[in-house]
């Protein structure tokens, strides 16, 4: 059986267990807001939220290079920490998370396989509602490199009619088709519904097992290639709003080491909604 490409950006529960309390281990739960983090999470972790503590709003963009700092500076982590992510949907906020630390150039900064589901739901594990008293650090960021993390509109379409690689799709297979422009009950859209052509659809749920953790990387390897997303072409991944495809981003890039992937985080909602951009359904 092969193994990830990079194992160590990944940690177990266990792992996260054994290590409470190390001062060089800065924990971080990662949701769409605070709300379940208020209802009880693991000791120690900080909560993010993904609405407001992740993205500009204003601008609809990712955090600068000033404001990433400032958020890891109030959440009392150092650049030489090891930073240790999980959260809800099965890591879908984490993970995005995540790429912004390696945009910043966050040197060890790794996923809790399994997320909140595998250790409240699956395992039991102890939680606690008591927030950590931190203190602040003067973080400043190594280095910001998004040319080979993020990919903006423009590329995106100067990739498709080059057909330049690979286009994945990880949203549900009724968004792609068209059938429904968003999941129930999210605000987020476009004014078009159906997919950017060319694209395949390998929603990010089937990389995952019934427990959150991620598949092995021969089950990987077999979903992504079966699909005609092989390493020897530069690929892209998009979403809705770039939080579950940085999910998919984490897999290819890291599980199974593919050299070029990039991160579309516009989105669905950016390219459906953009005036003469090509689409399907």
């Amino acid at each position: 059986m092969a193994e990830y490409a990079n194992r160590d950006v990944l940690v177990s529960t266990d792992w996260v267990a054994q290590h409470l309390g190390d001062p060089n281990v800065k924990l971080v739960e990662v949701d769409v807001d605070t709300e379940a983090y208020d209802q009880g999470h693991i000791k120690g972790a900080v909560g993010w939220n993904w609405t407001t503590q992740l993205n500009d709003i204003i601008q609809r963009d990712i955090l600068s290079q000033v404001d990433f700092e400032k958020l890891m500076s109030e959440s009392g982590i150092k650049p030489e920490d090891t930073l240790i992510l999980y959260g809800d949907n099965n890591n879908w906020f984490a993970a995005f998370a995540l790429w912004q630390a390696k945009i910043n150039g966050h040197k060890d900064v790794r996923l809790m396989d399994g997320g909140r589901k595998k250790w409240m739901e699956v395992e039991k594990r102890e939680i606690t509602q008591e927030k950590p008293q931190v203190a602040a650090t003067s973080y400043k960021a190594p280095q910001r490199d998004e040319a080979t993390m993020r990919a903006l509109q423009p590329a995106v379409s100067t990739f498709l009619q080059q057909k330049a690689g690979n286009l994945v799709d990880v949203r549900s297979p009724a968004e792609f088709t068209g059938e429904i422009m968003a999941p129930p009950g999210l605000q987020e859209t476009a004014q078009r519904a159906g997919h950017i052509p060319g694209a395949a659809n390998i929603p990010w749920s089937k990389a995952v097992n019934d427990d959150g953790t991620f598949k092995s990387a021969d089950e990987l390897a077999a979903l992504y290639e079966g699909a005609g997303v092989t390493r020897d072409k530069p690929t892209i991944a998009y979403c809705r709003i770039g939080e579950r495809s940085s999910h998919t981003w984490f897999v290819l890039k890291y599980l199974l080491g593919y050299p070029d992937v990039l991160n579309y985080d516009g989105s669905w909602t950016e390219w459906g909604s953009m005036v003469g951009q090509p689409i399907e359904k």
